[in-house]
């Protein structure tokens, strides 16, 4: 008879053969049993967890014809031939082959046909990720609502690739890797049942290798039974998948804790002569100083690693190491497995890597503390550059002070000069004119403003200015950074005044594109369409000053922060804000 490959022959046909998935079995024979199924699942985990045969698994549960409970019979006609795959109502697709959007479109065109063989059309989507953003929109809204007779089961190992709107619409469970203890006990009796002899150890070290994956087990084991008859021993499992003995590690751990560089050689030497690779051997060798660590710091941890098979030798071999020396170890380790990815003769690096703990532990025999003199070298590093950024603020702060006094100066030249004292020939100094715009660059209507600077309408308008602000921000950071700097202070029917402190920041607000976000966001903000009005702060304050002065009222004035009643005089002192910022601006008098 042909010969039929382990994880082929030994594929769960029952929710009762699987194994190491208890939560998610349960929950689906629940369903099945009060007749609650969904119509879409999604099964995701790593490979080999059993995410297809359980859905093949549920597909015949839901068809069989003689089942009164929650397992399939696996005996009436309708699970035989959806075991043999003959069933065109349920249908097992490869995603990555089938991932167009035409592939979908036509399942999707086919879904709304009832089914012919069974009760309920069951489509299975393996590898559902590799689909194409246009064909999960495709299959978004049959997903969401497909006919009584359809059932979807989607099939991934990279769950986060799938949109968030194709992941809310199914079941979601996630498959967990298979423990130590379940997959050693289910490969025994799998050899139980077919002949095989194997060694406790060596089916314990197939499972390890498997990294949670059950069929992955199988397929090393089928591998193994073959090559030695049947007859699976621990020495043959190391020898034909390239591992290495915990005892050659133990050897490797002793060389380096007596600083034998000769040793190291030469089981390295060997190693690569039985043909294992550097890096495997460099991050198992890792891995076997991490658990020494772990069972060093951590009371009963061998029971958190599953590499562990004989602890007591690996307590023994913990206690010869203190514990500052397993964390350099494990640093060391760490960084030269990072630098192999890109190492052109990694054997070298391993032997660099090994060498360099021994020189470690040398140091260490010696009376000296790398650790602490590596601490003192960090902490010098430090303080010369901190003493190297304080001078460097030092020379930025003087350029900066030299820059303010030429813009000052070049100022008061600009400004006429101020007289000498003792020298008849200059005349006194002119008080500079007080900055007042231009006609031009004030608004029109100026006094329907500030007749309606106490409306309503702008109570309201100043009540939203925030949201306003944030609403800007959101539309374009960019023109926040400038309109920020103004502020309401008028409303007059379908116009808000803004005043700015800043010429650059109004002037730069004033651009069409920038006036018409903000126009669209008093639109959106305000509840009604207001156009954009722009002058500058002190003018308004001044204009509103001569109004209360008229009316006989005080009016209150809005200031900068940097201006008083001298500066505000000076021409320079905006002249240096904008050239600086106001951060960086101080006045003295």
């Amino acid at each position: 008879m042909e010969h039929i490959a382990l994880y082929r022959a030994w594929r769960p046909q029952s929710f009762h053969d699987m194994v190491g998935q208890q939560h998610i079995i349960q929950t689906l024979q629940n369903a099945i049993r009060e007749q609650r199924v969904s119509h879409a699942y999604l099964f995701s985990g790593p490979r080999g967890t059993g995410k297809t045969s359980a859905a093949k698994v549920l597909a015949k549960a839901v068809n069989c014809e003689r089942s009164e409970g929650a397992e399939p019979c696996n005996e009436c006609p309708s699970c035989l031939r959806i075991t043999a795959g003959n069933v065109m109502d349920v249908q097992e697709i490869d995603a990555a082959s089938n991932r167009g959007v035409e592939e979908i479109r036509d399942l999707r065109d086919k879904v709304k046909y009832a089914p012919t063989e069974v009760r309920r059309k069951v489509y299975i989507i393996d590898e559902v990720h590799m689909l194409t953003t246009e064909a999960f929109n495709a299959l978004l809204k049959t997903l969401e609502e497909p006919p009584p007779h359809v059932m979807f089961i989607l099939a991934t190992t990279e769950p986060h690739k799938l949109p968030a709107t194709i992941i809310s619409r199914c079941q979601r469970f996630d498959f967990r890797r298979v423990s130590l203890e379940e997959q050693a006990a289910h490969l025994t009796a799998i050899c139980q049942k077919e002949g095989i002899s194997a060694d406790a150890d060596a089916l314990q070290y197939i499972a390890r290798l498997s990294d949670g994956g059950m069929r992955d087990a199988l397929s090393i084991l089928d591998q193994i039974s073959s090559f030695t008859d049947g007859q699976v021993t621990y020495q043959q499992v190391l020898g034909m998948t390239g591992g290495i003995p915990s005892e050659q590690f133990a050897r490797l751990a002793t060389a380096i804790l007596e600083g034998d560089m000769g040793l190291l050689l030469e089981l390295v030497e060997q190693l690569m002569h039985e043909g294992k690779s550097a890096d495997k051997c460099l991050e198992n060798l890792l891995y076997y100083f991490r658990d020494l660590l772990m069972i060093k710091m951590v009371p009963g941890a061998d029971q958190l690693t599953d590499r562990v098979l004989n602890p007591t030798e690996f307590r023994d071999m913990a206690a010869a190491f203190t514990r500052d020396r397993l964390f350099l170890i494990v640093e060391t380790l760490t960084r030269y497995l990072g630098e192999m990815k890109y190492a052109t003769h990694p054997q070298t690096l391993f032997e660099v890597a090994l060498m360099k703990l021994c020189s470690l532990q040398q140091q260490e025999q010696n009376g000296t503390a790398p650790q602490a003199a590596s601490s003192n070298v960090i902490s010098g590093n430090a303080a010369a550059v901190d003493s190297g950024e304080l001078e460097l603020l030092k020379r930025q702060i003087a350029a900066l002070e030299k820059k303010l006094e030429q813009a000052m100066q070049s100022g008061a030249m600009s400004g006429g000069g101020r007289g000498e004292q003792g020298n008849p020939g200059r005349q006194p100094a002119q008080a500079p004119a007080p900055r007042v715009s231009s006609p031009s660059k004030l608004p029109p209507q100026l006094d329907k403003f500030i007749a309606g600077k106490d409306s309503p309408d702008f109570a309201e308008v100043y009540k939203k200015w925030s949201v306003v602000l944030q609403g800007v921000k959101e539309e374009k950071v960019t023109v926040h950074a400038w309109f920020v700097d103004g502020e309401p202070v008028a409303v007059m029917e379908d116009a808000v005044l803004v005043a700015f402190k800043n010429t650059i920041h109004r002037d730069t607000t004033e651009k069409p594109a920038n006036r018409q976000v903000i126009e669209n966001v008093f639109a959106a903000r305000l509840g009604k369409p207001y156009r954009l009005v722009t002058m500058m702060l002190r003018d308004w304050n001044e204009a509103a000053t001569k109004t209360a002065a008229q009316t006989g009222t005080e009016e209150l004035q809005l200031e900068h922060e940097h201006e008083t009643g001298d500066t505000r005089t000076e021409p320079w002192i905006d002249e240096a804000i904008q050239l600086f910022g106001e951060d960086l601006v101080v006045i003295k008098e």
